[in-house]
This record gives C-alpha cells, structure tokens and sequence, in this order.
C-alpha cells in the first residue's frame, strides 16, 4: 500500500511538496547508480591510501627549488653545478669544548672528519679537513652532501655516526643549509600520523555532536577521506612526473583543506537531504530534491575556493605557484565526493542515517514554524529583525578595532633556522658557529662574474665589513678552492707553493665570500642587497647566489606575490559572487566582510604571536595564504547563507527572506565553521613556524567569520537595506510570491 502524501505545509519550498511517490526511473537504475558511484569511490579509496606511502618520495623541502627560474639565487644555484661536476650541499659540522679543546681532542675530531668523509651521501673530496678556532674551544669542518641522495637521510647517518663514537666532553652539531633541512623534514615527520589523525578525530567528535548519531558521522567522514585519497592519488602522480613540485607545507595544506572543505559540504547536503526526508516518502525522491536544493551553493562554493587557488598559478614563487593547482585538486575532489559519493551512501542509508533521531514524514521543519518557533537560531532572527542597525554597526565598529593589529603584523621574512619550533640542532650549532668563526662558515654568498674582473670583484668584496674572506673556485687546489685578497689570488699550503689557477667556465669564475653574521641571519641577508649594489659597478654580468641569496630572492618574491595577487583574488570572487546572486550590490557588501574579518583575524593574531607567543616575526607568505584560505572558504559560508536567503526571498520578500534564511542554515554554517577551525588548528600539532600560525589565523578568522561575521554582522546589514540588496536584479523591486 502506497504511502499518502502528506498535506502541503506553507514553510516548504514548492519542490518539496510533491511527495515524488511515482518516480520515472526504474528500480534497476536506481540501484545501480549509487553503488557504482560507491565502487568507483572505494577503489579511488584503495588506490590513494596506498599513494600516502609515496609522498615523502616525492616531496621536497629544499627553498631553491620554490624559487622562480628568473631569480639570481636560483641561477647561480644551476652555474655551481656546472663549476663543480655535480648538485651539492654543504653541511657544518662543528665541535666545542668549553675551556678548550685538548691533543687528544683534535686527533679524535680530525679522524671522525676523515670517518665521515666515507659515508654513502657525503662527496669525500669535497670534505674539508678540521679548522680550529682561534680561541682553540671549537673545530669545524664543511661536508658536501650528494643532493642524489636525500640529505636528510645523509644529515641522520651523520648524526648517528657521531652518537656511536662520542668523542667525551665534546658536543658536536651537525649544522649548516644541510642540518637545516633535515631538522625541517624531521619536523614534518609527523604529517602522514599525528596531522591526519588528529584533524580526522577533531572532526569526528563534532559532528557526534552536531548529529547525535553513530552512522552518519562516519558517513560523513568516509566522504571527506575518500576525496583525500582520490586527492593524494593524483597530486603524487603529477609530482612524481615533475608537473609540480610538493613540499612538506603544501602536503600539511593539502590534507586539511580537503577534509575540512568536504565535510562542510557534506554537512550542506546533509541538511538537505534531512529536509527532504520530511517531505518525501521516497529515499530516492528526497535525494533528487536534496541534489536540487544543494548543488548550485556547493558548486558555486567549492567553484569559487578552486579560482581563488588558481590565482596562485600568477605567483613567481614556485612554493605558491604549486599550493595552487595542488590544492584546487582537493577541493575538486572534495566537490566531487560530496556530490556523488555521500548522496549515494545516504541513498543507501536513508532515515536510518539519522537514528536515533529519524526525520518523520510530514513533520515540521524546526525553526520556519511561525513567529514563536523556539531555538537560538529563530532568537536570533527576531533579534535581528528589531535591532538590526545597531547590530550590524556594532559587529563593524568590534571588527575595525581587532583590525589595528593587523598595521603591526611583521611578515618580512624569519630565518630558517626559525622555522622549526622547539629544538633543533642545526639552529643551536648555527649559534655555536658564530661564537667561534665567523657566522657564515660553511654558508657562503656564491658570485659569478666575468674572470677578467675577478680582482675587482674580490675588492668590492672586501671592502664590504659583512665580508670576512673570499676564496675562489679551483680545481689545482686540494681545498678546492684558493684564498682571493687585495693582492690577488694567494697559495693553498706551504709556503713557495704555486698559486694555481681559477676553475672558468664560458668565461666565468666563482667566488665564495664568507659572511661576518650567521648566513641565515638579517644581517647577513642585508650584506647580501648590499653586495648585489656595490658589484653593479663590475663590468659584465655579476650574479651572488648560496644560501642567504636564495632567503633574500624568497622574501623578496614572496612579497611580491602577496602584493599581486590578493587583489587579483578579491576581483575574481567578486565577478562570481555577482554572477552567482544576480546582484552588484550584495556581492560588494559580502567581500567587504570578508575583508574586514581577516583584517581583525590578522590583526589579533599579530597581537597573539608578539606578545603572547613571541615568535621571531613570519614568512611574507603567511598572510597571502591566510587570505587566500579566509576569503575564498569565508565566501564559501556567504554562498551558503546568501543563496538560501535569495530562494526564500523570492517568496516570502527579502527581509523575510533574510531572516528564514539565516535560520536554515545558521546550524550548518556553525558546524561547519568549527569543523574547518578544529581541522586548520590541527596544523598546530606540527613544530613549523609557518604552519602554527597559518593555523591560528586560519581557525581564528573562520570562527570569527561563523559567528560575528555570519550569524550578524551579514544578515543585519542586509536586513537593514532591505531589498535594494539586490540591486539591481529585478529581485530589488519584485513583489514575493505566494508561499
């Protein structure tokens, strides 16, 4: 016996009173499009889960590699491997005895060098023999790594080596741009396990909360893990083939992004599908009717996130340029799973989803009864509805004072030795280095220029007070290189031995200037523009390149990008926005909130990083990619309020509209928005200086956009204009329809 339809209820939406109970397509095919929708997933699932194990393959931390082709620190980068045969990495390793090193410790340094020497990984002619210090309390040597095998993996035999044979009373640091990196990639150690897990266990436990249901939880969580997988799957395939490059941050990025975005589309769907559970005998009618109502705002939203991404395609900075399409991929797949695979699973599952609170045929809709409906959200509608200007001004005046902190937020650039939170090796062997030596041993700043003005650039060199020594490339040396001063090139060795001549290639030499300061420092970076300046006066094409170079032209890109294009990403949002809503005004209105909530948001943190957490300063990058993440998931929040309250609008008028709208869909957008600050926050667990505070910014603004932002600020303002929010669509002067 079929079941009677139910009686129309006014509050419904005309799509949702056909009970849909004599549906065209045949029983067959509507079992046979979820579950293949459903084997498509789970293999996508098998195949990606099996890819996680790949990533570390084909990832890469090194800060050269994230820098354009164009930039001067990158091109000296390909001239030394020319010069020296093969793409190297110099380490520092360094000992110290406070009161000073004995006999017996300078014989046991110089053999352990000599041991090391001979280690898969390390480029035994290029080690050099142990330097001691003139206050004779340290030793240091320089080992060249083979970039052909992972230096992190080198830096921990290294290290390991050394632990085994301690030479007693002496610490030694394994330190340097090699050092560095593996303390980097040590610190990302954790992103496959601790990240996942606990993004994935933050997410569970709210959406417990927010359902009151063991199934549709895990529902929804196999959704989001689903659009990782297929996510990994593919991002590992193009970086394996070179068509991007995947670093550690990106990775983190990726991973978050992905189960924050599609589970807020989930939740999106779910609220639908619950809607159309109640007014719909049939599974597979509530689903069409839940696909109709959805679609369009997950699509325009998850659409809008992907074009804000691909904005980061104009970047020269190669890091950025790849979080773009990287990242856009997640969240077409995060798209794609909540279209396909969840209506499919909630197909499968139907009311039963819900137990033990199953939606009823026929039952009201909680919150669009009348004018006494009970609940925060209906509370709030009517407060709304009597207050609305003071509550708008007030939301505004709140939001432009947390915005002062954002005119001190320092993000012109940290050192890398900053990077990593907590302990690092590297960074206290930095500091051992330049208590002893000067500060940019093992860290040069690399020139090349023409040989004919090699004397002319050593002076320039010299005469700079961050310089300590220059030396110059050279095969006839067993150092590898020969002392430079104002007298020319000097012999290696005892005296009366010939001073050799200076590896050229195509007309070129290579100088190497040790720096006074530690070569990660400001100082040193600023010794570096500075040489850049002086050398302009050599005749011929001079280049500085190394490792301070490569900090400076990554700074001073980065910032360029974040200039560039943050507008770009304002305007592409806005032109969609417009589309989406038929509208100029409301779209205006909408980015200007979203700007003003990551103002404050940026503005707070900037006061939570100096003076609570007093971290060294940021990366140029954190609020470009802070921006990027609040404005394009923040408009995401907008769509799904705005397009709900344009489909009410149309029948029950814009200020009633309004109101009924914030009331559908106030509980999914605050589920939402704590699903994606708990999964943004994870990112904490990570000891990277990036990422702990891209997490703060990230969750802070989204929280702050979900219940200022959202929940007042947007329908207060809209409630006070009234219909001319739509201007000027013919929605700004139409009579609404009848309910």
């Amino acid at each position: 016996m079929k079941t009677p339809a139910p009686a129309p209820h006014p509050d419904r939406p005309r799509s949702a009173r056909r009970p849909g109970s004599g549906s065209r397509v045949p029983l067959w095919l509507r079992i046979l499009i979820p579950t293949a929708l459903i084997l498509v997933w789970f293999v996508m699932f098998g195949a990606g889960g099996a890819s996680f194990g790949r990533i570390s393959d084909v990832s890469t931390n090194d800060q050269v590699q994230q820098l354009p082709a164009s930039a001067d620190a990158t091109r000296v980068q390909a001239l030394q491997t020319e010069f020296r045969g093969d793409d190297v990495l110099p380490g520092v390793l360094i000992y110290e005895r406070a009161g000073g090193l004995t006999e017996s410790d300078q014989a046991a340094i110089t053999a352990q060098v000599a041991e090391l020497a001979t280690l898969d990984g390390v480029v035994t002619e290029s080690v050099s023999p142990a330097i001691f210090s003139e206050d004779g309390e340290a030793a240091e040597a320089i080992l060249t790594l083979d970039t052909q095998v992972k230096p992190a993996d080198t830096v921990e035999l290294i290290r390991a080596t050394i632990a085994d044979n301690p030479i007693a009373g002496v610490t030694t640091y394994v330190t340097g741009p090699a050092g560095l990196i593996a303390d980097l990639t040590g610190a990302f150690a954790g992103i496959d396990g601790i990240l996942l897990l606990t993004a994935l266990g933050a997410v569970l436990v709210i959406l417990i909360i927010v359902y009151r249901s063991p199934l549709l939880p895990l529902i929804v969580l196999f959704t989001s893990l689903s659009a990782l997988c297929a996510s990994v799957l593919v991002v590992v395939a193009l970086a394996a083939a070179d068509v991007l490059i995947l670093t550690g941050q990106t990775q983190g990025i990726l991973f978050i992004l992905v189960i924050g975005a599609a589970t807020d589309y989930s939740l999106l769907y779910v609220a639908r599908f619950r809607e159309a559970l109640r007014d719909n005998a049939r599974k597979w009618d509530a689903t069409l009717v839940a696909l109709r109502g959805s679609f369009e705002p997950i699509l325009a939203a998850g659409g809008t996130v992907i074009v804000g991404l691909l904005c980061l395609l104009f970047s020269d900075l190669n890091s950025n340029k790849a979080l773009g399409p990287v990242a856009a991929i997640g969240i077409g797949f995060a798209l794609l799973s909540a279209l396909t695979l969840l209506p499919a699973l909630m197909l499968w599952a139907g009311r039963a989803a819900f137990w033990p609170v199953r939606p009823k045929l026929g039952s009201a809709h909680p919150g669009l009864e009348g004018d006494n409906a009970k609940g925060v959200w209906p509370w709030l509608a009517r407060l709304i509805s009597r207050r609305a200007r003071l509550i708008w001004i007030a939301c505004t005046v709140l939001l432009a004072v947390a915005s002062i902190g954002a005119f001190s937020f320092k993000a012109d650039g940290v050192s890398q030795s900053e990077f990593v939170l907590g302990t690092s090796e590297a960074r206290d062997g930095q500091a051992v280095v330049g208590a002893h030596f000067p500060g940019g041993s093992g860290t040069p700043a690399v020139v090349v220029g023409p040989e004919s003005e090699l004397q002319a650039m050593t002076d320039v060199l010299l005469a700079n007070d961050g310089v300590d020594s220059v030396t110059v490339l050279s095969e006839d040396s067993v150092s590898g290189s020969l002392p430079v001063t104002a007298d020319g090139v000097q012999a290696f060795g005892p005296p009366g031995t010939p001073a050799g001549d200076p590896t050229v290639i195509d007309g070129d030499v290579m100088l190497q200037a040790t720096l006074t300061d530690v070569g990660d420092s400001a100082a040193a970076e600023e010794t570096v523009r500075e040489l850049r300046v002086d050398l302009d006066s050599v005749t011929g094409t001079v280049l500085v390149g190394g490792t301070t170079a490569i900090a400076v032209d990554t700074t001073d890109t980065a910032i360029h990008d974040r200039n560039l294009i943050i507008p770009i990403i304002l305007g592409v949002i806005l032109v969609i926005l417009m589309l989406l809503l038929r509208s100029i005004l409301a779209p205006v209105l909408l980015v200007a909130t979203v700007v003003l909530s990551f103002a404050a948001a940026l503005g707070v943190s900037s006061w939570v990083f100096d003076g609570v957490l007093g971290f060294p300063g940021a990366d140029p990058v954190v609020p470009l990619y802070g921006f990027v993440f609040l404005v394009a998931l923040g408009i995401d929040y907008n769509i799904f309020l705005m397009t709900r309250v344009r489909e009410e609008s149309i029948r029950f008028g814009t200020r009633t509209g309004i109101l009924r709208g914030l009331v559908a869909t106030g509980g999914v957008i605050t589920s939402a928005g704590l699903v994606l600050a708990a999964t943004f926050a994870a990112l904490g667990v990570l000891p990277i200086l990036f990422l702990a505070q891209l997490a703060f910014i990230v969750a802070f603004g989204v929280l702050l956009d979900t219940f200022l932002v959202r929940s007042l600020l947007v329908p207060a303002l809209a409630h006070d204009i009234g219909p001319k929010i739509w201007w000027p669509s013919k929605l700004a002067t139409a009579e609404p329809r009848e309910p």
